[in-house]
């Protein structure tokens, strides 16, 4: 009740000999409600008759004011460093960071940013229930490449190449050329899949430098370029996005929009060797450290090795060959991982430095030279053996 109705109240009661009863009448007010106005005019006066908050004085459920700093910090933290720093990830990170402590849900987290000023409106978003995801079942089904531009310090714009993994969000490549040519894709995917093994298929826009197929708006039948030739060769099933629909290439695209706010927050590079240096710094955080929001908060490395991988499958006279690639070292030797060991193949010096494929069927292995074509060797697998020489012809 106001001010002026208690002391009205309290009024009729000492001035008009108005007992309880008929004031609780007038005033449509309880009698135990006048009894607590006039109790509280006689043990402190008019100050007594001011309105009472009608709020809980305590609030167990209230987060702790350490727990708010810490939010607070982390958001300040993250966004300096260029990372996502949203109630999602946050969240995220003191899970991660605090696995056995009571942590704030995402909403919390985001009603404490809200207070601090530490959230900008973007009513332009779509809801998150409106997003139809599909991702690849398994590591290494599906890689998706894109380049981007950047500029160093003094301008020069230079285009960073990524190959990046559909199923884990996994970065299996990122490295910064002057520019992007079909041999650049051809070198970044081989040096990829040396480390990774090979796709199954790869998942690209329709840009020359991945193929020719809309070249000269499609009128003429262009011959595929040495890019798509190598898929060919090793039987990897190249997939593009329409033309104008780059949210097919979603992935991919997403991440540009991470790495770019990340380079952001950096100091200029200030030549092309600084910047890859700053890239590699990106890519062991963002694979090895960051938790990821489509992958349930997980690190996208734990969900690249958590399954086995996909591997293209080449079909020869009924048997399934598995197929990786590799670069014959200066000593004339592959490597080839058969019966959970390391195996070397003897190829030989005068091919040392050459890239190469490996079929391998059962205890079969054949080396095939990925540029021509050539078979460089055929082996026969031992178990009681780490190396071995060529077949005799």
């Amino acid at each position: 009740m106001s001010f002026s109705r208690n002391r009205a109240i309290v009024f009729a009661l000492e001035h008009t000999n108005m007992s309880v009863q008929q004031a609780a009448y007038k005033f449509d007010c309880s009698t135990r409600q006048i009894r607590r106005i006039h109790a509280r005019y006689k043990a402190e006066g008019e100050d007594g008759l001011h309105p009472r908050s009608h709020a809980t004085r305590s609030h167990p459920n209230q987060t702790p004011e350490a727990m708010v700093l810490r939010v607070i910090e982390l958001h300040d933290q993250l966004d300096a460093q260029g990372w996502d720093s949203g109630a999602r990830s946050i969240h995220a990170y003191l899970s991660q960071q605090s696995p056995d402590q009571t942590i704030p849900s995402v909403s919390t987290i985001w009603r404490i940013l809200k207070r601090a000023d530490r959230v900008e409106a973007q009513p332009q978003k779509r809801p998150r229930t409106s997003f139809i995801r599909f991702r690849a079942d398994y590591p290494n089904e599906t890689w998706q490449s894109d380049f981007t531009h950047w500029q160093l310090a003094d301008t020069t714009d230079i285009e960073i190449t990524t190959w990046i993994d559909d199923h884990s969000r996994f970065i299996l490549l990122a490295q910064a050329f002057e520019v992007t040519t079909v041999e650049v894709i051809t070198h970044t995917f081989l040096t990829a899949s040396r480390r990774w093994g090979l796709p199954q298929s790869i998942l690209t826009d329709n840009g020359l430098v991945y193929t020719t197929r809309l070249a000269r708006g499609n009128r003429y039948n262009m011959q595929p370029n040495g890019f798509e030739q190598l898929l060919d060769k090793l039987h990897i099933t190249a997939k593009h996005g329409r033309p104008y629909h780059p949210g097919t290439q979603g992935k991919v695209e997403r991440y540009h929009h991470t790495l770019k706010k990340w380079l952001t927050a950096q100091p200029p590079a200030q030549t092309l060797e600084q910047l890859n240096h700053m890239l590699a710094d990106f890519v062991a955080y963002y694979n090895y450290r960051r938790p990821h929001q489509s992958l349930d908060n997980q690190i996208p490395y734990n969900v690249y090795t958590a399954t086995p991988k996909a591997e293209p499958q080449i079909s020869m006279n009924g048997s399934l060959w598995r197929v990786r690639v590799d670069k014959v070292d200066t000593f004339g030797k592959v490597t080839l991982r058969w019966q959970s060991e390391l195996r070397h193949l003897g190829v030989g010096r005068a091919h040392a430095h050459t890239s190469v494929a490996i079929l391998v069927n059962e205890n079969h292995a054949t080396v095939v030279n990925t540029q021509t074509g050539e078979i460089l060797g055929e082996f026969t697998l031992d178990v009681n053996k780490n190396y071995h020489a060529k077949n005799p012809k």
